[in-house]
């Protein structure tokens, strides 16, 4: 299992706290980007550049990602691609985007984008708040002691 992050819109808190994770749960971290970024000495932190380009670190996360990931990311089209091979989806406001929810989401996704061609001012998402950390961190928390779980029962 690896942790893959969708880096380039990422909230620092949230890289931070991911990077505690990584060494507490030794666990991997991946953040995909487009930019540099700079990452704590670690084992198991590592960034990967990509090109510029839309959807370039969108590409190379769904290329990396396998049945029992877990992805970070409000993008939603790469959430659905990422549920699509079988990966656990958590927004940075700790929301959890699952099958059950996806297509709701890229449908409502779809109606704000026709609504903002068309010169709609739709508005933006509300800014990103210590709740929303708060949020994060918890889900993230239980996705970790669940894996582990899971990990220390099948060495035994």
């Amino acid at each position: 299992m690896q942790v893959l992050v969708d880096a380039d819109a990422c909230p620092v808190v949230i890289k931070e706290m991911l990077f505690r994770a990584a060494r507490r749960a030794e666990v991997q971290v991946t953040l995909v980007a487009n930019q540099y970024l700079r990452t704590p000495p670690s084992p198991y932190i590592k960034s990967i550049q990509v090109p510029a380009g839309i959807d370039a670190a969108d590409a190379r996360i769904v290329e990396l990602v396998m049945s029992g990931d877990l992805v970070i990311t409000a993008d939603i089209p790469l959430a659905a691609a990422a549920l699509d091979k079988g990966a656990q989806v958590l927004d940075p406001r700790g929301v959890w985007f699952t099958r059950e929810n996806i297509q709701e989401r890229l449908t409502m996704r779809d109606v704000m984008d026709q609504l903002r061609s068309a010169g709609i001012d739709t508005g933006g998402p509300a800014p990103f708040s210590a709740r929303d950390s708060k949020a994060f961190a918890s889900q993230l928390d239980r996705f970790l002691a669940l894996h582990g779980a899971r990990h220390r029962g099948t060495q035994q």
